[in-house]
């Protein structure tokens, strides 16, 4: 059965937040819709979850490193930009979003950003004052002013023992805001 996210390619970033846990759920719950789930990974992700889960999870290769590149004669960073539907960064950390919103590319993951013309979505997960510092909510601004979609941060209690807003926003309602956005797209293109 067709969904709104039947045949669309998501390239999922995973970063190095303590949520990155949550990425295999959102992961799998993509695909079960119909997605076509790439995950990129950051090199600090890997060391929270392990890539073979979101492989396993995606049906397809994680990609981590610039430099295992696939075998074709496009590099595969572009590749990946190319092809994308959606660029979803879930979680995205406080670094991630300060590459993205300065242009940096010190990594697959921010390479991958700045070649892709697909819409970007961004989940931010981290510290609740590291989300209210105002380089980050300028960042953040910066990024929406792009046109980039942000699904808010929760509010409870953070990782660090802190109670306060900078949870990475529930996997359902992660999962619906990609729905919605194809669901909206498709209406609107009609």
């Amino acid at each position: 059965m067709a969904t709104p996210l039947s045949d669309k390619i998501i390239v999922l970033g995973v970063t190095g937040s303590i949520a990155a846990y949550k990425a295999a759920d959102i992961c799998s719950q993509l695909t079960k819709l119909g997605a076509q789930v790439r995950v990129v990974m950051t090199e600090s992700a890997t060391r929270l979850i392990p890539p073979l889960t979101l492989q396993t999870l995606s049906r397809h290769p994680v990609a981590v490193s610039l430099w295992d590149e696939g075998k074709g004669w496009q590099p595969g960073h572009i590749e990946l930009a190319d092809e994308a539907d959606l660029l979803l960064i879930a979680p995205a950390t406080a670094n991630k979003l300060a590459q993205f919103a300065h242009g940096l590319a010190p990594d697959l993951l921010t390479n991958i950003y700045l070649a892709t013309p697909a819409p970007v979505m961004l989940a931010p997960a981290m510290n609740g004052k590291m989300l209210a510092h105002p380089a980050t909510q300028a960042n953040l601004q910066t990024l929406q002013q792009r046109g980039h979609r942000l699904i808010e941060p929760a509010e409870g209690l953070l990782a660090c023992g802190y109670e306060g807003k900078g949870k990475l926003a529930p996997v359902e309602a992660i999962v619906r805001a990609v729905v919605d956005f194809f669901t909206l797209d498709s209406t609107q293109t009609r």
